[in-house]
């Protein structure tokens, strides 16, 4: 049998439309396969900011830890030094009332020095000019 143009004519067309429906059905199925992977990122992403946000409250913690532990540490020297400070302070007030009592002593003590020969001045002694 021998196909007239139009038959032919019709022939292909079907054959255009049957691979135009599978292309249509490919690129909905590439669609679908975009859509998923998109899913599948976004899930990623909430995932990895949980991840953030976990790992934010974690430093935030050992950093109020290490606050803690500074300012502690910063306290007991505050304590060593003010106590260090007090020892000071009551041997130098020990000292001054030592200084204080002493120079009461010397100024309430006669001044009864001897009198050392090596230590007063003592004049030449001068010969009278005489004329003779």
């Amino acid at each position: 049998m021998v196909k007239t143009r139009s038959q032919t004519k019709m022939a292909d067309n079907a054959d255009l439309l049957a691979l135009l429906a599978e292309m249509k059905k490919s690129i909905e199925k590439g669609h679908e396969a975009m859509k998923n992977g998109q899913e599948e990122i976004k899930n990623q992403i909430q995932g990895v900011k949980g991840k953030i946000v976990e790992v934010r409250n974690e430093v935030q913690r050992k950093i109020g830890e290490v606050e803690g532990k500074v300012q502690r540490k910063i306290e007991e020297v505050e304590d060593k030094v003010q106590i260090k400070m007090e020892k000071v302070e009551e041997k130098v007030q020990v000292r001054i009332g030592d200084l204080e009592k002493w120079l009461s002593e010397l100024e309430d003590r006669p001044i009864n020095f001897p009198a050392n020969p090596d230590l007063t001045y003592s004049r030449p002694k001068v010969k009278s000019l005489t004329f003779d």
